[in-house]
């Protein structure tokens, strides 16, 4: 039914994708030859194959059941210590979560993962700036469903398959890689050169799929200004885009309250049985499209 699915970053939003997929899969038997994701949305690609979305819930409840605060700004005074706490509860996770599994991702579909070069014309700590600032200036202003200003830029993006990565220490550097937001992770290399998240390029990444035709499935974040579903045509391709039908309950780099991934987890299963019942529908809008 869908040959390609993309996943979006987001943060703890891809929750909602989560929920989405554990109840939407089964219902359809959805299995897609490729899936492209950027940031967390290529965390939970790879969760979807290795491990049940309960037992990683359970986990990030566990690990995060002393982490107070998003920012420990008495850590600027104390050498070696990280004000933000992300980049080291998130790298561990990953290795926590996919090491014992790691071998699943070789039956999985394609995963590809997008990072983001930086400019060429620029230095590392000025390609940062502007592209946080493009960024935001996308997300809050011009609410984009497809960014140009960091192509504008200059901002280049790779995908890369987790199914080249040899052991979880390289799926869990490709991951932090495609989701290097400083300051909550450090600025990340990848093959000696810096590298952003992939979101800087496009936060919903398109641009990985193969242009072969067929029914893609799009499953994004955070509300645009446009229908909860609707089709987009490509060339021969049919992309169903599915967004949450309201804001998902949770900050993308919230690391204290666990407890909110349940609640984005369970809009998007909610969301999932809604479209499952109007499937046939979007499946005919798709076909006159």
């Amino acid at each position: 039914m869908f040959d390609q699915v993309v996943l979006a970053g987001g943060g703890n939003r891809c929750w909602w994708q989560a929920g989405f997929w554990d109840v939407v899969q089964p219902e359809i038997g959805l299995k897609p030859r490729v899936i492209a994701g950027v940031s967390a949305g290529a965390a939970t690609a790879c969760m979807l194959y290795t491990r049940d979305s309960r037992w990683v819930m359970r986990y990030y409840e566990q690990a995060l059941r002393h982490n107070a605060k998003n920012a420990y700004w008495s850590n600027l005074w104390r050498r070696g210590a990280p004000v933000f706490p992300h980049y080291r509860i998130y790298r561990q996770a990953l290795v926590d979560i996919f090491g014992e599994p790691f071998a699943k991702l070789a039956d999985a579909p394609e995963i590809r993962v997008g990072v983001s070069h930086l400019p060429r014309w620029l230095g590392a700590h000025a390609s940062v700036a502007a592209g946080l600032i493009a960024y935001n200036i996308e997300k809050y202003l011009r609410k984009t469903l497809h960014p140009t200003l960091g192509k504008t830029l200059g901002f280049r993006p790779e995908y890369v398959r987790v199914q080249d990565c040899a052991d979880v220490d390289e799926l869990a550097d490709l991951i932090v890689q495609s989701s290097c937001t400083p300051p909550f992770t450090p600025v990340l290399r990848r093959d000696g050169k810096p590298v952003l998240d992939g979101g800087m390029v496009d936060n919903v990444p398109v641009g990985a799929l193969d242009a072969s035709p067929g029914r893609v499935l799009v499953m994004v974040t955070r509300r645009y200004p446009r229908p909860q579903t609707f089709v987009v045509s490509h060339g021969d391709q049919q992309r169903l885009y599915v967004q949450p039908s309201r804001k998902v309950p949770i900050s993308s780099w919230d690391y204290t309250q666990p407890a909110l991934m349940q609640t984005a987890y369970d809009l998007g299963r909610t969301d999932g049985e809604a479209f499952v019942r109007r499937l046939p529908d979007l499946l005919g809008i798709a076909a006159r499209a």
